[in-house]
């Protein structure tokens, strides 16, 4: 979350880097950001805690696989540039919270350069794919576009908690927006290279060496066991699909070609399987599906993530991150349902 946050300030220091000591009264018109309606929470967040406001963060549509439509993309900023605001930022997913989708990369890109756009890319779940050669392409496609990158190595990689990385393109431009030049502290007459003090460049002071964590495990993997451990978690979420489909009177798959590891679903009780697959129905799936995480968290064998999302009910969103899980636990689960 932070991590969003750091790209939506420095692209407003770009933008207007009057504003850093002059604040908002120095900004003639109203910054307006963009982000799809199936993205993290934390970019409307990042742009209620700077004080752009959360009516000032547009979401953008997205298709039937969650992908943000690039269309509907250029067609709010031109409505923004006809009512005098200014576009400045777009934030483009990759690994969607729910669905696991990934916004096209190039084609946002060509509207950022098209109206002078900051582009960031939010792969906090995502980018760990970078790591295989076989899921990268297509899905990060066009990443080095990007003005900045969040990547959370402590979610798909499995790296201990916390470990969120922030990316940027522009050497220097992290300094510039965030130092507040406290030589009590960040004296620049030091004996080693004072370059590698990230304080005066952060807005944090004191925080946690949390790469630290993630050398280590490269270290110990290298860039090819990171590469197996991701075709592995892709492999299993194939297997889980394969599994689900031989069995498509008990499982409703809301998006059967998934981008990622999150596999969508409703369970069908037996008393609903003769019944034709209708709105009433799902509110019902909607229903029993908050009542059997209520039964596995009582039980304690099972613990699988559900939400509502646009015009869906409550609906099960299984994760496979675990480095340890095998075909066998997705069967157990699969059963125990």
């Amino acid at each position: 979350s932070i991590s969003n946050m750091y790209a939506l300030i420095i692209a407003r220091h770009k933008k207007f880097p009057e504003h850093k000591t002059h604040g908002m009264k120095s900004v003639r018109g109203i910054p307006v950001c963009y982000t799809s309606k199936h993205s993290h929470y934390s970019m409307k967040g990042a742009a209620a805690t700077i004080g752009l406001g959360t009516n000032n963060c547009r979401e953008v549509d997205v298709d039937s696989k969650g992908r943000m439509r690039v269309e509907h993309l250029e067609a709010l900023v031109k409505q923004d540039l006809e009512k005098g605001n200014i576009p400045f930022f777009v934030n483009c997913t990759s690994g969607s919270t729910v669905f696991g989708s990934f916004d096209p990369i190039n084609s946002i890109a060509d509207v950022c350069q098209e109206y002078g756009l900051w582009l960031h890319v939010d792969a906090a779940w995502g980018g760990g794919l970078l790591m295989s050669r076989n899921y990268r392409s297509g899905r990060f496609d066009g990443v080095e576009r990007a003005d900045s990158l969040t990547w959370n190595p402590h979610k798909l990689l499995g790296i201990l908690l916390q470990c969120s990385t922030f990316h940027l393109k522009e050497s220097g431009i992290l300094n510039d927006c965030n130092t507040m030049k406290a030589m009590y502290l960040f004296q620049q007459d030091k004996h080693y290279d004072v370059s590698y003090d990230t304080g005066d460049k952060v807005i944090q002071c004191g925080r946690h060496n949390d790469i630290f964590k993630f050398w280590l495990t490269w270290r110990a993997k290298g860039s090819q066991g990171f590469e197996y451990q991701m075709d592995r978690l892709m492999e299993l979420t194939q297997y889980q699909l394969r599994r689900m489909k031989e069995s498509p009177e008990m499982f409703y798959i809301l998006l059967e070609d998934p981008e990622m590891v999150n596999v969508c679903f409703w369970y069908i009780p037996l008393r609903l399987r003769d019944m034709e697959h209708s709105k009433q129905k799902e509110e019902e799936l909607g229903k029993i599906t908050a009542q059997l995480k209520s039964r596995m968290m009582y039980s304690g064998n099972l613990m699988v993530g559900y939400q509502p999302l646009d015009d869906k009910p409550n609906f099960f969103r299984s994760i496979i991150s675990n480095q340890a899980c095998q075909e066998r636990d997705i069967d157990f689960m699969l059963e125990e349902m």
